[in-house]
């Protein structure tokens, strides 16, 4: 979903969080929340503490709010993928919302406790 902003202004300009939020769906109070949590996402702040958002930022928003309300990933689990790459380039599908992957020598150890719960169950 690309952000479409219909106030003339050229697409390399920066915009205002209002400007963001209304093009992207999202309330200005959420971007701000998004801040705090995603360190990588920093737009410009003038005087007052204005903000104002690159193209890049924006692009970063839309990468958010699409892992996020869209793919079910926990804030937590879309910073650790912004940070680690797109799992969905690595093959990798996103965890169910609220959920993590063992690591996998402990995944490991639960198919081999498994595998031999089954070869007892089958030679009794």
């Amino acid at each position: 979903m690309a952000a479409e902003f219909d106030d003339g202004k050229d697409a390399g300009a920066l915009r205002t969080i209002g400007e963001v939020g209304q093009a992207l769906g999202i309330k200005p109070h959420v971007l701000r929340y998004w801040e705090q949590q995603f360190p990588m996402l920093r737009p410009l702040k003038r005087s007052g503490g204005r903000r104002y958002y690159r193209p890049e930022d924006v692009a970063l928003v839309e990468r958010i709010d699409r892992l996020v309300n869209r793919e079910g990933y926990t804030l937590k689990g879309a910073l650790a993928a912004l940070k680690g790459g797109d799992r969905e380039a690595a093959g990798k599908a996103p965890p169910a919302r609220g959920e993590t992957a063992p690591p996998p020598a402990e995944l490991a150890a639960r198919l081999r406790a498994v595998r031999d719960d089954l070869a007892a169950a089958l030679s009794d």
